[in-house]
């Protein structure tokens, strides 16, 4: 088998002004991004409205996958479910942003392992990256990194119905049920209820 093909960063551009499809890069190689289920664009556009409203009438821009994140320039650059980024420069951007306080993914079947590991080992060397989340597209569970101010990465898994997220550098309060408003899925804890009451 063959070596896959390496691109430079200006091949990779020009590739992605030409595609109708959006293709991730890291170190020269390419990688398509797979189609997303109605569920997974339901919880991303709940998450996307979420941070508008919180955001409007201030110099924050909060962008869905279709803008471009360089995580590393020349070397990695995605397009993340969800970007928020406050800072003055990349309000001057048209077509990628450098500088994220926020970044949300939600976890599909092909990429949670590449979420959860190489591509958040990236998006920490990201300066101004404070917090990350990961939603589940199964059942009611967002995991949230935030970042200390001693540089060190804490976890907080949340999964009940009044669980929310307070981002207060962006004015930000959103409950799971806002998250998963119409997305289809059951909380968590509903499964485990029913079993014990059996």
């Amino acid at each position: 088998m063959g070596q896959p093909r390496r691109y430079t960063t200006e091949e990779y551009f020009a590739l992605e002004t030409q595609s109708d499809l959006r293709h991730e890069f890291f170190e020269g190689e390419v990688f398509a991004m797979a189609g997303e289920s109605i569920a997974h664009n339901t919880i991303a556009l709940n998450v996307a409205m979420g941070c508008r409203q919180a955001l409007r009438g201030k110099r924050c821009r909060v962008q869905m996958e279709g803008i471009q994140l360089a995580v590393e320039a020349n070397r990695h650059y995605t397009y993340p479910d969800i970007v928020v980024s406050c800072d003055p420069q990349d309000q001057q951007e048209s077509r990628r942003l450098h500088h994220p306080l926020l970044i949300v993914e939600v976890l599909s079947p092909s990429t949670e392992a590449y979420d959860r590991g190489l591509k958040f080992n990236q998006y920490k060397k990201l300066p101004s990256l404070r917090h990350y989340l990961l939603v589940s597209q199964k059942t009611w569970l967002v995991e949230w990194y935030q970042l200390s101010e001693h540089g060190v990465w804490g976890h907080t898994a949340l999964a009940e119905m009044e669980d929310d997220i307070v981002i207060s550098e962006l004015n930000l309060t959103m409950t799971l049920v806002q998250i998963y408003e119409e997305a289809g899925l059951a909380p968590m804890q509903a499964g485990f209820v029913a079993e014990e009451a059996e």
